[in-house]
Parts: C-alpha cells; sequence; structure tokens
C-alpha cells in the first residue's frame, strides 16, 4: 500500500488516527492533526505505557496508553503492510461519565432491597424444586444488573487519582481468583486451568480494580467457549513486567471486532447476541492495565480460540498516596457471582449454592 493510500485510509477513520513507519509517525487524519501531533515524531516518544509490549507486538490487536499534547488517550494499535495504525479511543464526556455513576448510585439501593427479598424466599420454598429453579432464575438476573450497575458505577472512576494501591503479593491475588473460578466454570461444562509463577511477587496494585478486569476477561472466555472446551490462563514474567494470558477454544473473535473491543458502548454484531455487553467490562480492563502501567494484547491464535494478554508493571516501592476507603462494590455479595453471572447458569445462583 502506498503512502497516498494510507492517507486515504486514515480519513476513513472517525477518531483521531495515525500511521507509525520505522519507529516514527508518517501519517495522520484530520483528528489527530488537531491534537497537534507532528508528522516524524518517534513513537517512543508518545508512548506512556506498553513501551515493552510494542516492541514484542506483531499480530492482533493492542492497546496502551498514549501520551499527546500533555494528554493522556488510551489507542488500539493494529499492524498493516502499510504501518502500524494506531486508532486513539475517546471516551464520553466526564460529564457523561458522573451521569451514569450517579444513575447507578440511584439503581442500588432498590437493587439491593429486592436482593435482600429474594434471599428470604429461598428457605420458604425449600423442597419445592420449580419454585427453587425460578427463583434461582431470579437470582441470576438480579446479579447480572448489579454487575452492569458495577460497571456503570466505575466507568468513570479509572484515572490514577481514583487508585487505592497497596503493596500485595499479586501472584497470591490471582491464585485466589483463578481457584475460585474454576469449580464455577465447571458448571458450564468448561475445564479452567490456571498455572502461575514461582511467588511472592510484591507490587503496588489496586486489588479490586484487578479483580474486577480477571473476572470481566474470564467471562467473556466462558461465554465464548462451547460445553466441553477449556480455558487455560498462565501468569509469566519478564523483567519487571507480569504477563497474564488467558486463552479459550472457543469460536475466536473476527478482526473488525477486536479493534473496537474496546470501545465504550458498542455492542456487536447486533443487539441479538446476549453473548455481548455495551463494551463497559473491557473498557475497565483496559482501564485497569493503564493504571498499572501495562497494556492489553488481543489475538486469535493459528490453533483456534482466542487469546487475551494483560500487562502489570512491577512497582515495588511504598505507596506514597493514602488509599481511599475502598467500599465493595458488590454489596457484600460473592464477586465471583457478580463478575460471572452473564456466563453462569441459572442453577448456580441457588441460596445454598451462593452460601
Amino acid at each position: 500500500m502506498k503512502q497516498n493510500d494510507s492517507l486515504k485510509m486514515l480519513d476513513l477513520i472517525a477518531r483521531p488516527a495515525f500511521c507509525v513507519k520505522d519507529g516514527a509517525v508518517c501519517a495522520m487524519n484530520q483528528g489527530a492533526k488537531q491534537l497537534l501531533l507532528e508528522l516524524g515524531t518517534p513513537i517512543d516518544a508518545l508512548l506512556r505505557t506498553g513501551k515493552e509490549e510494542y516492541a514484542a507486538f506483531s499480530t492482533g490487536c493492542l492497546h496502551l496508553t498514549l501520551s499527546i499534547s500533555g494528554q493522556t488517550a488510551g489507542a488500539s494499535v493494529t499492524r498493516m503492510e502499510v504501518g502500524d495504525i494506531f486508532v486513539l479511543e475517546q471516551d464520553a464526556e466526564q460529564g457523561e461519565l458522573q451521569a451514569m455513576a450517579l444513575a447507578a448510585r440511584e439503581l442500588r439501593n432498590p437493587l439491593a432491597s429486592v436482593m435482600t427479598v429474594t434471599d428470604r424466599l429461598f428457605p420458604m420454598v425449600a423442597g419445592e424444586e420449580r419454585l427453587q429453579t425460578q427463583i434461582a432464575q431470579i437470582n441470576r438476573g438480579l446479579f447480572q444488573m448489579l454487575r452492569v450497575i458495577s460497571n456503570m458505577s466505575d466507568a468513570a472512576h479509572y484515572q490514577e487519582d481514583n487508585m487505592c494501591m497497596e503493596v500485595r503479593d499479586v501472584c497470591a491475588l490471582l491464585e485466589e481468583q483463578f481457584t475460585g473460578a474454576k469449580d464455577l466454570a465447571a458448571y458450564t461444562g468448561i475445564q479452567l486451568h490456571y498455572h502461575g509463577v514461582p511467588g511472592p511477587v510484591f507490587t503496588q496494585v489496586d486489588s479490586q480494580k484487578l479483580e474486577r478486569a480477571v473476572y470481566n476477561i474470564l467471562s467473556n472466555a466462558i461465554k465464548f467457549t462451547p460445553a466441553g472446551g477449556t480455558i487455560q490462563a498462565n501468569l509469566a514474567r519478564h523483567g519487571e513486567k507480569l504477563y497474564l494470558t488467558v486463552q479459550d477454544s472457543g469460536s475466536g473473535m473476527d478482526g473488525d471486532l477486536r479493534g473496537s473491543a474496546f470501545t465504550r458502548y458498542l455492542r456487536a454484531p447486533g443487539i441479538e447476541d446476549g453473548r455481548f455487553g455495551i463494551g463497559l467490562g473491557m473498557v475497565l480492563v483496559r482501564g485497569t492495565a493503564a493504571i498499572h502501567g501495562g497494556a492489553v494484547l488481543l489475538e486469535q491464535p493459528e490453533n483456534g480460540g482466542f487469546r487475551i494478554t494483560m500487562t502489570i508493571a512491577i512497582r515495588q516501592g511504598a505507596v506514597l498516596r493514602s488509599p481511599v476507603m475502598m467500599v465493595d462494590y458488590a454489596g457484600e455479595r460473592d464477586h465471583r457471582l457478580v463478575e460471572l453471572a452473564d456466563a453462569l447458569p441459572a442453577e448456580v445462583f441457588r441460596k445454598e449454592r451462593i452460601n
């Protein structure tokens, strides 16, 4: 593809976009020009997170963080013949995000009341299989609503000044999460395997945001993997970065969808497919990687399935700011059930199995 062709292609992209060839910006569309980006700018000068990941990047879609004209922005990178195409994420205005968070807060109280009533119904129908099945279906729906409300609430709070950082053994945290999810995945007929690294590895981490990101990745893997399939999760360390890779044996993701997977409010291929949400889950994943100094890579392995890799920078210094007071986003409910509610069958949500 010639240089002129790449310019024409970039102009068809609605969001700010530019092309990188031989380590420098070689073309851009009008949206990128408005950000005062200049031709010839070295890409290393723009990368805020994901330098090591970009250096090793060859296939798939990589999401990292840029700093352009003093502004931080997420970007999805796709390698093409003409060069690497960077497309910047344009998040909703802060006012819109705050309105969504306010709506989520107002929805929490009535939802909590309904869930409390549902809890009380289970012992009342003990031994009545039909009623227990129906209440379990209602309960699953309530947990799904709680997940959506939590996503709406958190969408506006993925900036560095909203982190609740503490020094933790991230290997132990991930081991606990995958162990807890293994039995739940079995209810769907899927085998979940996890292989960690010889720990411990202490680093600064927002444990609640990391937990939500991991469960969002697992939820997608379970939803798109048929019964009898497998999900393989691996944690590896390379230098001062941890690489968490989750690969499933499902149907994979079309290349066009990979490029828009991190875009808020985009549901594809259509609203009829209930496995696709409104884009908030993957936004939380990329936001979590960014605030932990990492990036996210989406790939379609040659042997089938789908693979996602999230990286975390190992920061072993003391936490300089006092963490904000951590509030349980799940209202003291089982976090696994909240985050995996879309992927699990209703039978899991019987009261005796929740306890």
